[in-house]
């Protein structure tokens, strides 16, 4: 290994190929994280030597590049082990400062730029070898397009035009132009191309063909975008893949390209932390193959144990991944249609995801796995439907999910010891067992206490509450029995969640029975009960509107739904919607709960009184110190009489409304309101034109507290 200081001049000067492996990832620098700063130092130096000022080279990181083998009089290659980012984006520099250089008319000045470029004519015995730098096959077109591209021409008319190495071409185009245009050009020219060409310095680590680069690969990712575990995966792969070049660039395009792909590349969360859907796949898979708890930091280095200890050649892991990432992606895009009649699988995935249960797909995974013996649909369904009633049962009572990854990886070893053909009736038996805190399977009695007072409006998250009476929906119309009578399922994702008596009920709803009911009312409002769906439209239109009249809220409900659900509420409310009408359909609809998520017969769970449920108390402090809420932040208040007016959140969780300090969001909206009481968390909204509230932010951070059950790394 030899480790030299040197300057792009040196770098590129000698006719050369630096070849990058097609199995490193895609060209992924940007503007604001890599570009700009690049030319700010480069503006810089150059501005120096203008003013004739003495000034010490520019450093910009490392690069790691190996020896290849190669017939005498062949150009030399390279491969680039480290560093392709920076040496793609200096060619792209270069090549655009030789075309403003020339278009200035200086073109003995702009030569010396082109010859870091372009390697001579009498050396090329192939088209692609007139770049000093041949990046990864999905930039090839891209890259080869904006260099071969003979000035002046438009960025935005190439073919390749929203790629990014299209982009980065035209922000230097753009930059050197206007640095050139500044006075003086034949000085400034000279002062660019130098500064370009041996004011920067780049160490440059190079590997004799004969020595192990995969190590230094995984130890040296300098000043740029972090390798992610599906790139490192990548590089692992492809760098142990026995096979010529030929060969490997077959495999790549059979079994990875397709990671290269929006589907895949799209950032995804879990809990509290975004990964590429590749990086969360590849954990997930991991984890149903190793049978192994490994966390988003684990995952490469756990994948190279995986391989290492199963002994499994590269060519025939390959395809496997490749495989079950396709069931991967089928299985997701068709849970998120809102329109399809979803198999109990994609079912399942759909409901978890509005869990935000990530930690399920490795069970998911295992029981697709087409490389294991089949398992029967009917045990494979109820397996699913066994974890989701456990998964729903404990989200209804409030229960911890900090546990929930070392659950399922627990469940999988079980299961791996099991008949593949009984995986439902094992799946039943390990959640029997299950009798602590963070693992016990709540029964009905339990549920039922739970859901009865529960202001579930304010509880649970609008998308996870929203799955809830979709699901209840389907049960109506016979859809989860099998037995359905209705032309199809309700269509997911797109209603609205409408409070039949409004939240803003003193409006139009006066209590009954005399005497100040408002904090009960205020309660029972949220209750499960007095939830419909709706349409945006006749949500938007009826909102807060009177029970009777014309255009009253039981008129319209009656003439413009269809579902069961709200059809119930006007069946029950032809005379009038009173609290014994939320009491009695908050009833029905657990028990509707209960059949859609049943428990076997005879489990009654553990006692409620012995489970702690975390409600830890929260401030608004906390939202402010966990990024939540800003300092400064405007807030605004929900009630129609006051709709919009604002307080402000200061630093240390205070509001100000006007100049006038409040401790608490209740004091802060009695300021507003004038009323002897208010329900604060409620009242204030987090944006003005929508429905969030403070209520539902505490909610986003207690929950985060309870986050460890998901594939999430620690702060």
């Amino acid at each position: 290994m030899i480790t030299q200081v040197k300057t792009p001049r040196e770098v590129f000067y000698q006719p050369q190929r630096l070849m990058v492996p097609l199995f490193q990832r895609p060209y992924v620098w940007g503007e604001d994280g890599q570009w700009a700063p690049l030319w700010e130092d480069v503006q810089r130096l150059a501005g120096r030597r203008v003013n004739f000022e003495v000034h010490a080279p520019h450093f910009l990181g490392a690069v790691v590049v190996q020896q290849q083998m190669g017939e005498i009089g062949t150009l030399p290659v390279r491969t680039v082990i480290d560093g392709q980012q920076r040496l793609t984006t200096l060619q792209l520099m270069l090549s655009a400062v030789y075309e403003q250089v020339r278009l200035a008319g200086f073109e003995s000045i702009a030569r010396q730029v082109q010859d870091l470029v372009e390697n001579p004519e009498h050396f090329t015995a192939h088209p692609e070898d007139r770049f000093k730098v041949w990046p990864t096959n999905r930039d090839r077109p891209a890259f080869n397009e904006v260099m071969a591209a003979i000035a002046p021409f438009n960025h935005g008319k190439l073919k390749n035009a929203n790629s990014r190495m299209v982009s980065a071409h035209a922000f230097f185009s753009k930059s050197a132009g206007e640095w050139l245009g500044g006075g003086d050009t034949e000085r400034r020219a000279h002062a660019l191309v130098e500064t370009v060409s041996n004011q920067l310095q780049i160490v440059v680590i190079e590997l004799q063909a004969d020595e192990d680069a995969q190590e230094i690969f995984e130890t040296l990712n300098a000043r740029g975008t972090p390798l992610t575990p599906a790139d490192l995966i990548k590089n692992f792969v492809f760098q142990r893949l026995d096979a010529v070049p030929s060969q490997a660039e077959k495999a790549y395009h059979e079994h990875w390209e397709a990671f290269e792909t929006p589907f895949w590349e799209t950032e995804v969360a879990s809990g509290r932390v975004t990964y590429s859907r590749s990086s969360l796949f590849l954990n997930q898979w991991l984890i149903a193959q190793s049978l192994k708890d490994v966390t988003a930091k684990e995952v490469f280095s756990q994948f190279k144990r995986h391989v290492t200890d199963s002994n499994e050649p590269i060519d025939a892991l390959l395809p496997k991944i490749r495989r079950n990432a396709d069931i991967y992606r089928s299985f997701t895009e068709r849970a998120w249609s809102s329109t399809n009649i979803l198999s109990r699988l994609e079912l399942f995935i759909y409901r978890t995801s509005m869990l935000d249960s990530e930690v399920v797909k490795p069970l998911v995974l295992w029981l697709e796995d087409p490389d294991r013996s089949p398992i029967p649909p009917e045990q494979r369904d109820k397996c699913l439907a066994t974890v989701e009633s456990w998964l729903i049962r404990r989200t209804c009572v409030r229960a911890s999910t900090k546990a929930y990854n070392r659950i399922l990886v627990d469940l999988l070893n079980f299961l791996g010891q099991q008949p593949r053909e009984c995986v439902g009736e094992s799946t039943e038996k390990y959640f029997l067992k299950q009798d602590g805190p963070n693992d016990y399977w709540p029964g009905d009695a339990e549920v039922r206490r739970e859901l009865t007072d529960m202001p579930i409006y304010k509880r649970f998250r609008r998308g996870r509450l929203r799955m809830l009476l979709e699901s209840i929906e389907d049960h109506r119309r016979g859809w989860t029995s099998g037995r359905s009578m209705h032309e199809q399922p309700v269509i997911r994702g797109t209603t609205t969640i409408e409070h039949v008596m409004p939240q803003e009920w003193s409006l139009n709803w006066p209590a009954d029975g005399g005497g100040d009911h408002s904090d009960q009312r205020d309660a029972l409002v949220q209750t499960l009960g007095n939830l419909t769906l709706l349409t945006q439209s006749l949500n938007s239109r009826i909102s807060n509107g009177p029970w009777q009249g014309d255009k009253g809220k039981y008129e319209e409900l009656r003439k413009n739904t269809s579902l069961l659900l709200t059809r119930e509420v006007v069946e029950l409310g032809a005379h009038g919607w009173t609290e014994d009408f939320i009491a009695e359909r908050t009833e029905r609809m657990i028990d509707d709960i209960l059949e859609i998520w049943p428990v076997p017969a005879g489990h009654s769970g553990k006692v409620a009184a012995s489970i702690e449920r975390a409600t830890p108390r929260v401030e608004v402090a906390d939202l402010v110190s966990a990024g939540l809420i800003r300092p400064g932040q405007s807030l605004f208040a929900r009630v129609q009489a006051h709709r919009g007016k604002p307080c402000q959140v200061s630093e240390d969780g205070s509001l100000y409304v006007g100049d006038r300090r409040y401790d608490t969001l209740s004091a802060a909206a009695k300021a507003i309101t004038g009323a002897q009481s208010e329900a604060g968390w409620w009242f204030w909204l987090v944006d003005a034109e929508g429905d969030k509230s403070m209520s539902d932010v505490r909610q986003e951070f207690v929950e985060s507290l309870a986050v460890g059950g998901e594939l999430v790394d620690a702060p």
